[in-house]
């Protein structure tokens, strides 16, 4: 339902638009009329009259356009399977501009449905070659101008339309009848790769389709980085042999510019480490020397400048790691550490800040809390996120606590909970993406939208998971899971017992060790 509710969101947001400018239209209309008419009443209703009328025709046409576009897709994909209608040329899926997940996914189940056989009809002999395929309907051909490989269930790829062999630089001597991770090395920006999605198909569904965004693959050559978007169509049990159809959209220069801007970002902030720790020092000098010889607004004055300068510093390190994770290089050191000394140090770092805005942190921490396997540096930055983030969003005066328990699955679970405005419920599911703030509050609250999507990154390379729960005008909750340290499986420790290393990164292998 996700691409479906996707659709609606796009077709509202798109009537909200048109009926935007009908209301301006109509506004100027008034407007103009009353100048030029300042005393005929009806004219200026006649006028006003002729004006919505032509509005309203006009933000019919294109709505109706607009809106009934992925019906049409799906129906010329109809016609184009349906016997008797050799003529009809298959719909170009990439020219939806709304719901084009959704209509490719159904797009691929209607080809997948057409090429099925019925059971009791014998599959005819099997025939591979660059353009035709028994075990695919011969619908779903060259004509189809996006990348498209049909996969049985041994995971062999039985069709690649010239599209997707264009798109790799391969031949189909090097696609067909090959394990699909082998030409395929996917990397996912989420947990749910391919692989995982299928495993569930093949144990629960009988039919299914998905789509993921942001997905990269490196060709042949090791060098030349592809990106794009990817829709599934899954088939249990198909006569024809045609497990799974795959469908690729391109995004190469999108989401390559994405990174681009993020690597320009963090060799700028790389910059600013220099002449920010010369300037914490300077600060900690001045505050020693002056120690109980400055008034009370100039005290004020040096701690707001300590404050500025530690939220400078961690705006820094946000970005680097962020960088660091993106390419994979993020790594960190597990050790055991005391889970309660961890939070306090992190609350005691912000301590300035919250006690610039009154705020109050309070502690909640259960006697019962082991210690813990963590990268303390790492993880006192997802702390830190957490905090800084309930501080902004607290108001003047509130109160803030830290809590920490031994879950029922035997994990630490530690939450902050503020106090403050709360978020949207529609905003929450995208809080941990790159760069996503909340745009009711972006202009009055600064931030760069990166530490909840670190954070979550942080936390999932600790085996830990992470979440959020808010209502508008009520607060909110973040928690998150670490290991306790006994948990750990002890084949993972190092032999001198001080650790275990594992990588943090932001994407994730479709299959480590595919079948050849």
């Amino acid at each position: 339902m996700d691409n479906f509710d996707k659709l609606k969101r796009q077709v509202q947001n798109y009537i909200f638009l048109l009926g935007g400018l009908t209301v301006i239209v109509m506004v100027a209309g008034s407007w103009f009329a009353r100048r030029l008419y300042p005393s005929h009443d009806t004219l200026i209703s006649v006028i006003l009259l002729v004006v919505g009328l032509i509005a309203v025709w006009i933000v019919s046409l294109v709505l109706t356009d607009y809106s009934l576009k992925p019906l049409e897709t799906i129906w010329r994909a109809i016609l184009h399977v349906t016997p008797g209608h050799t003529g009809t040329a298959p719909p170009n899926l990439e020219q939806n501009k709304i719901g084009q997940e959704l209509v490719t996914t159904l797009a691929l189940q209607i080809y997948q449905l057409a090429s099925s056989q019925p059971s009791n009809t014998p599959a005819e002999p099997t025939t591979i070659s660059p353009r035709t395929t028994s075990t695919v309907s011969t619908k779903l051909t060259d004509d189809l101008p996006l990348p498209v490989f049909a996969v049985n269930k041994d995971q062999l790829i039985i069709f690649a339309n010239e599209a997707s062999l264009k798109y790799l630089g391969l031949t189909s001597q090097d696609v067909l009848q090959k394990n699909l991770y082998s030409v395929l090395d996917l990397m996912f920006s989420e947990e749910g790769t391919l692989d995982t999605w299928l495993q569930d198909c093949r144990a629960n569904k009988a039919k299914d389709a998905h789509a993921w965004q942001r997905v990269r693959l490196k060709l042949a050559d090791q060098t030349t980085l592809k990106q794009f978007d990817l829709a599934a169509a899954y088939s249990k049990d198909n006569p024809n042999g045609t497990e799974m159809l795959l469908a690729l959209f391109d995004q190469t220069d999108k989401y390559s510019q994405d990174d681009q801007e993020l690597d320009f970002i963090a060799l700028a902030v790389h910059e600013l480490r220099t002449p920010l720790t010369a300037l914490r020092g300077y600060i900690e000098i001045f505050e020693e020397e002056l120690a109980g010889k400055l008034d009370p607004e100039m005290n004020e004055f040096m701690e707001r400048m300590q404050a500025s300068a530690k939220q400078l510093a961690a705006f820094v390190s946000n970005i680097l790691n962020v960088a660091r994770i993106q390419e994979g290089q993020q790594s960190l050191q597990l050790q055991e550490e005391n889970w309660a000394a961890i939070i306090k140090m992190a609350a005691e770092n912000l301590s300035l800040p919250a006690k610039l805005h009154n705020i109050t942190i309070n502690y909640v921490i259960d006697a019962k809390v082991p210690t813990v396997g963590v990268d303390k540096i790492s993880i006192s930055e997802v702390l830190n996120n957490l905090l800084d983030n309930a501080i902004k969003y607290s108001g003047e005066g509130k109160i803030i606590t830290i809590s920490s328990i031994v879950n029922k699955e035997g994990l630490v679970e530690t939450t902050v909970q503020d106090q403050g405005v709360g978020i949207p419920a529609a905003v929450i599911p995208s809080l941990f993406e790159k760069f996503h703030r909340n745009h009711r509050n972006q202009a009055r609250i600064s931030g760069t939208g990166l530490g909840l999507y670190l954070s979550s990154s942080l936390v999932k390379a600790h085996g830990g998971n992470i979440w959020i729960k808010s209502k508008e005008g009520q607060g909110t909750t973040v928690g998150f899971t670490v290991q306790p340290y006994a948990s750990l499986a002890g084949t993972q420790k190092a032999s001198d017992n001080k650790g275990i290393t594992r990588n943090a990164h932001g994407w994730i292998k479709n299959h480590s060790l595919y079948r050849k």
